[in-house]
């Protein structure tokens, strides 16, 4: 009895000590001190011992139990400081090593535009005005010289919130407010959403404009030409050709629209520029005397000249695109083109 207790120690010892995880270590506990283990077995038997040895018998019995518990114990906490080591090992952060570099954003291409527009505008003395989106119908037409009954109006495709209310057009109504709270000289850009009714490949119900305003003493028409064509070698390079064409404005009084060479095609003719070699990017035009009356500027004192150019059509010219939609339908495949 003596002797195969003994064995069954030994056995025990060397299934803890062959143990190589903690799985295993229990396994080897389950089968040895488990209600149904060996050991727990042989402690079921000693009824079955003579009378004077189950004192020695039992005694023994205790002391196995005792041991393989601590050597059981013993293994599983030197396994479980090698785990917690091998973890701290695999999780360890090396301080010395370089960060990652962190996911960066990227600006709106419309966004890019503006900016650029304005930089260069500052840079030729212009400040940034700003003002409101919904306007009354008074700044935003009459006191540009769009009386009611102006066949103008047709061409705007106005939303109307409210009699007398409006969303504004154009950005020209800051150009009123600004001269109404300030006396000349005046020489600023008025960027900003505008509204209009109208929505196709080339035009959006919600655009961008950026509009100029400079009224001095002496300013003429050839102020004008000097200004858009420093802004427009300066956006599309120095050897961009530009032209001026006569047209109409009722704000403005002579009037021209700018062309400027085909950047797609190097004005040889192209679908994009209708095979003339010029494409249309701003309106401007020396301001309307009667413009002055609205705000109390003497026409013989000052005279002025103003310009309005779409961003959007600058940007799609800019970048090569044919749709002004995908501005606005928010694809990261598209936005990510211009980190």
């Amino acid at each position: 009895m003596f002797d195969s207790l003994n064995a069954l120690l030994s056995q025990a010892i060397s299934a803890i000590e062959a143990a190589g995880d903690l799985n295993s270590l229990a396994e080897a506990e389950l089968r040895f001190l488990g209600r149904k283990g060996e050991l727990t077995g042989a402690m079921r038997g000693i009824s079955s011992v003579p009378a004077e040895e189950r004192p020695r018998v039992g005694q023994l019995l205790n002391e196995i139990r005792q041991k393989l518990e601590g050597e059981i114990a013993k293994k599983r906490a030197a396994m479980s400081a090698a785990e917690i080591s091998a973890r701290y090992e695999r999780e360890a952060v090396d301080v010395t090593r370089p960060g990652r570099i962190p996911h960066e954003g990227g600006f709106h291409p419309l966004t890019i535009v503006v900016r650029e527009i304005l930089d260069i505008f500052g840079r030729l003395g212009f400040e940034v005005a700003e003002g409101r989106e919904v306007e009354l119908e008074y700044y935003n037409f009459e006191a540009l010289n769009i009386p009611a009954d102006h066949p103008a109006r047709d061409m705007q495709d106005t939303f109307y919130i409210a009699p007398g209310t409006v969303l504004r057009t154009h950005t020209s109504p800051v150009q009123v407010r600004v001269m109404e709270a300030i006396r000349p000289p005046v020489r600023i850009v008025a960027p900003g959403k505008v509204y209009r009714c109208d929505s196709d490949v080339t035009h959006s119900p919600m655009f961008h404009q950026v509009e100029g305003l400079l009224i001095d003493k002496g300013i003429t028409f050839a102020d004008l030409k000097g200004v858009l064509g420093a802004f427009v070698r300066e956006f599309y390079g120095p050897n961009i050709a530009m032209r001026l064409r006569p047209s109409f404005f009722p704000f403005t009084e002579p009037s021209a629209e700018v062309d400027i060479q085909c950047v797609l095609c190097s004005g040889k003719g192209c679908r994009v520029c209708k095979n003339t070699g010029w494409l249309e990017v701003l309106g401007s035009g020396q301001v309307d005397p009667a413009v002055f009356g609205y705000v109390g500027y003497d026409p013989e004192e000052v005279s002025g000249f103003a310009f309005g150019l779409g961003v959007e059509r600058l940007a799609m010219l800019r970048y090569g695109l044919d749709d002004i939609r995908l501005f606005y339908e928010n694809d990261i495949r598209f936005l990510s083109h211009f980190k």
